[in-house]
């Protein structure tokens, strides 16, 4: 089937990330596994999820925030096929922390999951990850690590998605944010920022410790407006930690935009048009999140996020 190419919907400089969320293509939900279990396996074929997220964008929709994982590279890559990556800014989450937790325990815990992750880097043939220094799995230099995995995972992104596709940011997922925080790992916080500016893109963030995150970025004198923070955000103050009141007078301190909400629908508790009314109060925001699981869904949380948010 030959797919109609669509023009790309030139995106304002002051618009708002309007994002569709990965979790039901994953067959995930923060709520409870019985509803994970229920959820239709059309939901992991890549073609229906490609479906979901143009019928989003056809509604007001302009991004993609995902963990790169194996199903994501294929819905990237049905996109790509049918012209509808362009018009689609991708958010990358880097590690799929499940896909690595898992390898990990198949191939010797953490040195056995450097020496695969060093071999599938050599394995792909990317002149330029390895470059960075794959040095540093063997030597166990973690900034050189980080640097070597980031250029790997983004060109990864690339093969699938094509050269004409816009990463507008690389976002540590929560995991490993927020294992830095607990253990104080400073040198994490500035190589990830300093890498990600240095290959164009926004240096990105996945916590469930906003306020402290926000604490950590201004001891190491780095703008919160220079980064994208993904962090939840909901009227019932579902994972929102320390407290919903603490997030929203951290959030009302910044000078400038730098939070993108996620799990804005509380894991299916709250409604769209009661989710986004609460989140068209919020300051500082940079855009929102929402998964979408069918069609009808997808048209009506982003005709009301394009009318509630003035994107």
């Amino acid at each position: 089937m030959k797919w109609k190419r669509r023009l790309v919907k030139e995106i304002r400089p002051d618009a708002k990330a309007l994002l569709v969320g990965d979790n039901p293509f994953h067959n995930i939900s923060h709520l409870s596994q019985g509803r994970t279990r229920l959820r239709d396996k059309a939901m992991a074929l890549p073609e229906h999820a490609a479906d979901l997220i143009v019928t989003a964008v056809d509604n007001g929709a302009n991004g993609f925030m995902f963990s790169v994982s194996e199903t994501t590279l294929a819905i990237l890559g049905v996109l790509r096929q049918r012209g509808e990556i362009e018009r689609i800014g991708l958010y990358a989450i880097v590690p799929y922390a499940y896909e690595y937790v898992k390898l990990s325990t198949q191939v010797g815990g953490i040195p056995g999951l450097a020496r695969k992750v060093a071999k599938q880097i050599v394995y792909s043939g990317n002149l330029k990850a390895m470059s960075t220094g794959l040095i540093g799995f063997i030597m166990t230099d973690p900034v050189r690590l980080l640097k070597t995995y980031l250029t790997y995972e983004i060109s990864r992104i690339r093969s699938f998605a094509g050269k004409k596709a816009r990463i507008e940011s690389v976002l540590l997922h929560e995991v490993v944010t927020d294992l830095a925080l607990a253990m104080s790992m400073d040198w994490l916080f500035k190589a990830h920022v300093g890498y990600a500016l240095k290959m164009g893109l926004t240096p990105g963030f996945n916590t469930c410790n906003f306020v402290r995150l926000l604490s950590k970025l201004e001891d190491l004198e780095t703008s919160p407006g220079n980064v994208t923070i993904a962090s939840p955000f909901n009227k019932v103050g579902f994972q929102m930690s320390p407290s919903k009141r603490e997030c929203e007078q951290a959030l009302r301190s910044l000078s400038e935009p730098t939070l993108i909400p996620i799990s804005i629908l509380a894991a299916g508790y709250l409604r769209p048009l009661e989710a986004i009314e609460y989140i068209a109060t919020l300051p500082n925001i940079k855009g929102v999140v929402a998964g979408v699981s069918k069609n009808a869904q997808a048209s009506e949380t982003f005709r009301l996020m394009r009318e509630k948010l003035k994107a």
